[in-house]
């Protein structure tokens, strides 16, 4: 009966790990070693292919992060196919050895990078938000420093990083459409002010995950991506995951 009983208890183990990493189990799309860390999200593998890691925009640590995670290791590919991007690069969730956790979800989980939303699988996506907002809860790497989520008020704060990937909060105080874009102002000065740009080509991807833009009026939202803009600073929305709805009454930067 106690045989019986732990191997009960064992397939339960199996069981609930694999549901745990099911998220961003993709088909493998091949093994390697890794040999130099080409960049803050590159590596090149032992047979010559360059890998991005796909997911995470990097941070300061991020290099340094990579290096003590993936020099010399082992390591097995993972994504929808291995198509690679314009570069020759091949993009990839990267996993050490047999570890169920992929290196982008470690490194959110640290705090050494941030999750940029180009994941396109909805629960592999909220799995790699889940690793990053529990950095920001625990104050872990970059999110030790208070700058790390940039205030919507604080428009000319943001201006002054165009050109680099951001992470902004605020309250959207209107939603306005001009021509085929869509913009949710975080300010009352439309030219000044921070804003985040949406494109008619992107409203289908709103309206299939239930957002209805003009709900977005008067709620607290945070928002990521490449900080651009002449006059006001902007953040051009492509992605749904792009944005996060935050609660009335939560505090700055802690959302799952």
């Amino acid at each position: 009966m106690a045989q019986r009983l732990h191997l009960i208890v064992a397939c339960l183990l199996v069981a609930s790990r694999a549901a745990f990493a099911a998220p961003c189990q993709f088909e493998s799309q091949g093994e390697g070693r890794v040999a130099p860390i080409v960049d803050a999200r590159s590596i090149r593998l032992d047979d010559g292919r360059e890998i991005r890691l796909a997911g995470i925009e990097p941070t300061a640590t991020t290099k340094q992060a990579l290096t003590a995670l993936l020099a010399g290791r082992d390591v097995t590919l993972r994504s929808p196919d291995d198509t690679p991007d314009r570069y020759g690069r091949q993009n990839a969730l990267v996993f050490v050895g047999e570890s169920d956790a992929s290196v982008q979800a470690t490194l959110l989980a640290q705090g050494d990078a941030i999750v940029s939303a180009e994941i396109a699988d909805r629960d592999c996506a909220a799995a790699l938000m889940a690793s990053e907002a529990e950095a920001r809860r625990q104050k872990k790497g970059s999110w030790a420093d208070p700058s790390a989520i940039k205030n919507a008020e604080s428009p000319d704060d943001i201006l002054a990083g165009i050109g680099r990937f951001m992470v902004v909060e605020g309250k959207v105080l209107s939603v306005r459409q001009a021509g085929a874009m869509t913009y949710l102002n975080f300010g009352r000065n439309w030219t000044r002010g921070f804003a985040a740009t949406i494109s008619k080509r992107t409203l289908p991807a709103f309206e299939s995950a239930g957002i209805a833009l003009k709900s977005l009026e008067n709620k607290r939202i945070r928002v990521r991506g490449w900080v651009e803009g002449n006059t006001g600073p902007r953040i051009d929305i492509r992605l749904v995951g792009q944005v996060e709805l935050l609660g009335a009454n939560e505090p700055t930067g802690v959302r799952p």
